[in-house]
């Protein structure tokens, strides 16, 4: 997402290429876009440089919200997703998508039609899997009632932790992927963003009350703790938080996004962290859901999303 949307101006295509291919040669096999992601055009930059490379990595994409207009749009009927996946097909470059995902349940539309929409695209061989993102357990599992559900993706990171309430467990019993989205927190949990006045305008981070100035000052307050035991395991911080959730079960996979290779190099690092029990205990100590100031979204983008959420 980072390199077509969402955080400002996004980086030249030059260098979007050449971080998309530095990641593939340092091993990484999983590559995650959407038809949201700059109105289609990461798909069309994933299409554009990684085709050639199509048979060395997974390629997953979303549909069920797109951009219309030039405005989102959720929109999870059986005849808008079929749509979405060959306008994805035709911009990735590829006869099939290795894992699709509802990137918003539409509930408007029964979670079962939907996903019997992207059922009817594995019988027709275009998809492979289907993946679901921000739903809750029940949901999880009435879809799965329908069609195997491989991966379900929400945002998981010391941060933010509803995926702990149900749906982690869930994906446990089920069998299904657990795939963590924002997991350094948005930016936040690497401890270099000290301000957040500076946001471009088009920064989706301007309306999460997280962001404000005076729930981001009180968060940073919260990385103090982290910053020994980053020290004690001989990383960064943003390696830290990746190393808890590598911690955290064999199914759960974080997808850092970046625009920097020397980000990426670094995040990469974090597989080789070991952390001890007692490290990963005061992790949680010092980051949790009784002390992060802000909800992560504002009221309106609540709405949209069916992820269980801690008591006020």
């Amino acid at each position: 997402m980072n390199l077509s949307h969402a955080y400002g101006v996004p980086p030249a295509p030059e260098a979007a290429a050449s971080l998309l291919l530095r990641a593939l040669d340092l091993g990484v096999n999983h590559f995650d876009t959407a038809a949201l992601y700059g109105f289609g055009a990461n798909e069309e930059l994933v299409g554009r440089v990684l085709a050639p490379h199509r048979h060395r990595f997974t390629l997953a994409s979303k549909c069920g919200m797109t951009g219309v207009d030039g405005k989102r749009v959720i929109d999870g009927r059986p005849a808008t997703l079929k749509a979405t996946c060959e306008e994805a097909l035709r911009r990735l470059r590829t006869e099939v998508i290795d894992l699709y995902y509802l990137h918003r349940w539409d509930k408007s539309v029964p979670i079962e039609e939907s996903v019997g929409a992207l059922a009817d695209l594995v019988r027709e061989g275009k998809i492979r899997a289907i993946g679901l993102s921000e739903v809750s357990a029940p949901t999880l599992r009435r879809a799965h009632a329908v069609h195997p559900i491989a991966a379900l993706q929400t945002e998981y990171s010391l941060w933010t932790r509803n995926p702990e309430i149900a749906v982690l467990e869930a994906c446990r019993e089920l069998g299904t992927a657990f795939v963590a989205f924002s997991p350094l927190g948005r930016g936040f949990l690497p401890g270099t963003l000290r301000e957040v006045s500076g946001f471009d305008a088009k920064d989706i981070r301007r309306a999460m009350p997280r962001f404000t100035a005076a729930n981001h000052a009180a968060n940073l307050r919260l990385l103090e703790p982290l910053v020994g035991v980053a020290e004690e395991a001989g990383c960064t911080l943003a390696q830290l938080a990746l190393a808890w959730l590598l911690h955290r079960g064999d199914h759960i996979l974080p997808i850092p996004g970046t625009t920097s290779v020397a980000h990426l190099e670094e995040n990469l690092g974090a597989a080789a962290v070991v952390l001890t029990p007692e490290q990963i205990a005061r992790l949680e100590a010092a980051i949790h859901p009784g002390n992060v100031a802000g909800t992560r979204y504002n009221a309106a983008t609540q709405t949209e999303i069916d992820t269980e959420e801690f008591s006020a």
